[in-house]
């Protein structure tokens, strides 16, 4: 038996019915659809969605986003509080519209996460060649700026006929629910065969469940791990963001509590274990903690768990000190399981940590160890707790509140289960070292591409998939000036999300990178130009609280602490999307990492400030090491 529907009508269709399962518990793959409509998908996918939602508005919800780029965004940010199992397609109209995915289309990919993007393609027929917003490769008949989706997607496709969709929904399908292969998944699709009519087999919209498998690590590898972690005498766990998506929160704590191996933490891999848990030793690397970077520069052994090591986590090569330390590697992925030369256990994180804590048996690292690193701890909680409650003297002297104070406020305030969003500036770092997760879903920071404008897009991704979760948007002012249109989203679907605007007059961080490199923060600052030609005038007037309120979005100005403790009660009791609007002082940071990030810096210059920072960077890059030595027995 047969259907006939257009190609963008069985497309629709066919995704109604996908669903994931994993441990027996299944649920909707793609959850709904995010969209602007444009000439290259309006009659085309746009028709279709419009049929189906007439038909059954649950089918596959469509919700109407601003920008194309901030729609993957949402999409990236929803899959990631889902745990990959779930996530969004993303339909554009051709041309800029479609290219504006690209940028979305990367962040979802460097940070494996499953998105559907079907951007809008030229002709198949080449009829009316070249139509609006086309590209004409004066070399190639069959290149689109679609072409251009294929280095940031783990799988792409374009459905020039439509006898070429369903191979290609099948491979997008698996693509999405591969917990090695995810990230974006591109089919383009072009405007003509979108509205193409076609006799579809019954079967291609049939429910189909894909499973999610949690790989077994192998005995033989199992049991060369166990030799590594019984010889090992200052172990240090790299929890990374495989133990969310995992779901091995339990497996991790059990296996800390019983080795007693302190446990550190990347963006991706923040709360999986409750800050205050005895074996919590908080952020490493580049933004990390005092007392976990103290353990990492001394570790023998390096237990990466669900990790890519990162240049932050790893310090660019320079958190790892120990002239024979050696890595165990476990993670779903060989390809991130052989990073440093580790020995790699390529599993699921639960299946890993529950076979390691088996074979090892009643093995735990010296007490002393363990006890060293519960002070260095105690030590860096005390640090913490100076940063969000800093004495009334000092606070006098500074006036403004800084914005250690305003995360440390937010923090206190918000609920254990509230779920804190930010991707870029100084914030992520200073949230990475400070922000105390009570909640293993309690943090959500982009860091894999750091992408400005990801915050509010992305906190409406959180509130989707977990709609009964506050979301606290901490978004500077630099941030939000690249990418605020979502919030007439959020406006548009009564999406609560709290948006914690903080205006330091321009790109903090990159302002405070500049001054350590000796370019003495050139650019960074929002200010008018000068009658000498330079941008160092007055700041730059602009009324950021206005702009919120023109979405027509509620903001609370504060200007003091307690001011800002009553802003976030009133954001808590609110019903539908609200903002904070908190002025701090850009030229107060965090506390410092006593850690390395590295940045080049220029070799020769006739700025004495650049000299100076010249000569500091070339004393940090001796610390660098390869990590190259193999993990056999009398290496």
């Amino acid at each position: 038996m047969t259907v006939r529907l257009t190609v963008a009508q069985a497309l629709v269709r066919f995704l109604s019915v996908q669903y994931s399962e994993r441990d027996g518990l299944r649920q909707r793959l793609i959850a709904g659809s995010l969209g602007i409509f444009g000439h290259g998908n309006v009659a085309g996918v746009g028709q279709a969605l419009l049929q189906s939602e007439l038909a059954d508005p649950k089918a596959l919800p469509y919700i109407l986003a601003r920008n194309e780029q901030a729609m993957v965004h949402t999409a990236a940010a929803f899959a990631r509080t889902r745990d990959r199992l779930q996530t969004y397609a993303c339909t554009a109209s051709v041309g800029p519209g479609s290219t504006n995915m690209v940028t979305g289309a990367a962040l979802a990919t460097i940070n494996r996460l499953p998105v559907l993007i079907l951007p809008s393609d030229v002709f198949a027929t080449r009829v009316a060649t070249p139509v609006l917003q086309e590209l004409e490769s004066f070399g190639a008949g069959d290149v689109s700026v679609n072409d251009a989706f294929r280095p940031v997607s783990k799988y792409f496709d374009r459905v020039w006929r439509p006898e070429q969709l369903p191979s290609a929904l099948m491979n997008a399908m698996r693509v999405l629910t591969d917990p090695v292969e995810t990230g974006a998944v591109t089919l383009a699709l072009p405007q003509d065969v979108q509205a193409e009519a076609y006799d579809w087999p019954d079967e291609l919209f049939a429910e189909r469940t894909w499973y999610v498998a949690r790989p077994l690590p192998e005995a033989s590898i199992v049991d060369k791990a166990v030799d590594l972690l019984r010889s090992a005498r200052r172990p240090l766990i790299v929890a990374g963001g495989g133990v969310h998506y995992s779901g091995a929160e339990d497996a991790l704590r059990e296996f800390a509590e019983r080795t007693g191996i302190p446990v550190s933490e990347t963006q991706a891999g923040k709360g999986s274990l409750s800050y205050d848990h005895p074996q919590s030793v908080g952020a490493v690397g580049s933004t990390g903690t005092t007392a976990a970077n103290a353990l990492a520069r001394d570790a023998d052994l390096v237990i990466g768990i669900g990790t890519r090591y990162s240049d932050f986590t790893s310090a660019s090569r320079t958190a790892f000190q120990d002239p024979r330390v050696k890595f165990l590697n476990i993670n779903v992925a060989r390809f991130d399981s052989t990073k440093h030369a580790g020995l790699p256990v390529v599993a699921d994180a639960w299946e890993a940590l529950v076979s390691l804590g088996s074979a090892l048996g009643e093995w735990s690292v010296d007490a002393k160890y363990t006890a060293a690193a519960q002070e260095l701890a105690r030590t860096w909680n005390g640090t913490v707790d100076a940063v969000f409650r800093p004495s009334a003297e000092r606070r006098a002297a500074e006036g403004l509140l800084t914005q250690g104070e305003v995360i440390g406020t937010v923090n206190e305030l918000s609920a254990a289960s509230d779920v804190v969003v930010c991707a870029a500036g100084s914030m992520p770092g200073d949230l990475h070292k400070l922000w105390r997760t009570r909640d293993p879903k309690g943090y959500h920071v982009e860091y894999g591409y750091s992408c400005m404008g990801y915050e509010i897009a992305g906190g409406l991704g959180v509130r989707l998939g977990a709609p009964d979760r506050d979301v606290f948007v901490l978004v500077g002012d630099g941030s939000y000036l690249m990418m605020s249109s979502e919030l007439a989203t959020a406006v548009q679907e009564n999406i609560k999300i709290i948006v914690v605007l903080v205006q330091n007059h321009g790109f903090a961080s990159i302002g405070a990178l500049s001054e350590s490199l000796g370019s003495q923060r050139f650019g960074t600052a929002y200010r008018k130009r000068t009658g000498d030609g330079r941008l160092d005038g007055d700041y730059l007037p602009i009324d950021l609280a206005a702009n919120v309120r023109s979405f027509g979005v509620d903001v609370i100005d504060v200007h003091t602490r307690t001011d800002l403790e009553q802003a976030i009660r009133t954001a808590k009791a609110a019903t539908g999307p609200i903002a904070i609007h908190v002025t701090t002082d850009p030229l107060i940071g965090g506390p410092d990492s006593d850690s390395w990030w590295d940045v080049p810096v220029s070799e020769v210059s006739e700025l004495r400030s650049t000299q100076a920072a010249a000569a500091s960077y070339e004393e940090s890059k001796k610390a660098q090491r390869p990590y190259l030595a193999p993990v056999e027995e009398g290496s």
